[in-house]
């Protein structure tokens, strides 16, 4: 009976000193494990401790959190149906046949799955008072985050290589951009993000979480778990910038050399011709520029939280999303005629 309840002894005196100073505990336990892991080795019964998570949420104000919900909410709701109404206006317009409009009815579908990881849940728990999440669940959602996020990463590098090709090479399009090349583009896009998501999760599952398990987000990300872990993180920390935090600058350098490609491209072309090309491609840089850096702040550092994180995910996570279909939709006289369109088709259909 004194073995069995080894374990618990360790794992109580581990979250009190924890819930004191997570840091130094960590620190302590790469130094002098035999204090905080019994004798014999429990490291499983140990590691297996947090079966949960808690949020702080965006503020502990209860008032604060009543606007927001309703602030949220709407944003939400209005992410999903422009997006889904881009979606729609594609697949139902034959004038947006060409690659560009099949790369951003792709991009408004994923913008709608990415926000959906983390926006209802953060509308929930705006009216919860125990803002409460399983491990597993934790550990699902930031997997779809990471595999939504990767996508979209792939899917905008992707679409400013359809915008080089029809601008710089615009004899050969059709030939080089066709629907085999397309949907191989797309599936890339999609394997890709699977791929950089499974790294991290990876990276994060690994780590033993048996201290305190408060999280100073609203979402489940692989900096405040980081924070979280009960072991050196260094390494792991290095390995997370290296696939995330890489991956979006890398992304970001592409795209702005092959603007640049564009830009002196078009030196050659009439006024007429450089005032569509750039309006195209003016919706399509200001959306990489809102989405990119976001990202790089928050992943292109040590495995550090800073008190802005949370504002600046609600950016990329919520206000992102919410612009991508107006800057589409307002910056785009296509797009715009076939709106009205699908509107007054739908208002003679309602008519009959």
């Amino acid at each position: 009976m004194q073995v069995q309840n080894e374990p618990e002894k360790y794992q109580k005196q581990f979250k009190e000193a924890g819930d004191r100073n997570p840091r130094s505990v960590r620190v302590g336990m790469a130094d002098h494990p035999s204090k905080l892991l019994p004798p014999g080795g429990y490291i499983m019964a140990v590691t297996h401790n947090v079966t949960e998570f808690i949020f702080l949420g965006l503020s502990p104000n209860q008032l604060v959190q009543k606007v927001c919900f309703v602030i949220f909410l709407l944003l939400y709701v209005a992410i999903v149906l422009g997006n889904f109404l881009i979606v729609l206006t594609v697949m139902s317009s034959r004038s947006l046949g060409s690659p560009m409009y099949f790369f951003l009815s792709y991009l408004s579908f994923v913008e709608i799955c990415y926000a959906s990881t983390t926006a209802p849940r953060l509308i929930s728990d705006l009216l919860a008072e125990r803002k409460a999440i399983s491990l597993w669940g934790c550990m699902s959602q930031l997997f779809f985050i990471h595999l939504f996020g990767g996508t979209e990463i792939f899917l905008l590098t992707v679409m400013a290589y359809d915008r080089y090709v029809a601008i710089c090479k615009p004899l050969n399009y059709s030939t080089i951009m066709n629907r085999q090349a397309c949907a191989f583009l797309v599936g890339a896009a999609w394997v890709g993000g699977f791929v950089h998501s499974l790294a991290q999760i990876l990276l994060v599952f690994r780590l033993p979480f048996c201290g305190p398990n408060v999280i100073d987000h609203y979402f489940c990300d692989v900096l405040p778990l980081l924070k979280l872990a009960c072991s050196d993180t260094f390494l792991v920390g290095l390995l997370i910038v290296a696939n995330g935090g890489t991956l979006s600058v890398i992304s970001f350098v592409i795209l702005l050399a092959s603007y640049v490609v564009i830009l002196l491209h078009l030196r050659t072309r009439s006024s007429e011709g450089r005032l569509k090309a750039l309006s195209t491609c003016g919706s399509h840089i200001t959306v990489v520029t809102l989405f990119f850096g976001p990202c790089v702040f928050i992943y292109l550092r040590p495995s550090t939280t800073l008190s802005v994180d949370k504002m600046v995910a609600v950016f990329y996570t919520v206000i992102t999303p919410l612009l991508n279909p107006v800057i589409y939709s307002l910056r785009n006289a296509e797009v715009k005629k076939a709106m009205k369109r699908l509107w007054i088709r739908a208002m003679k259909l309602e008519e009959r």
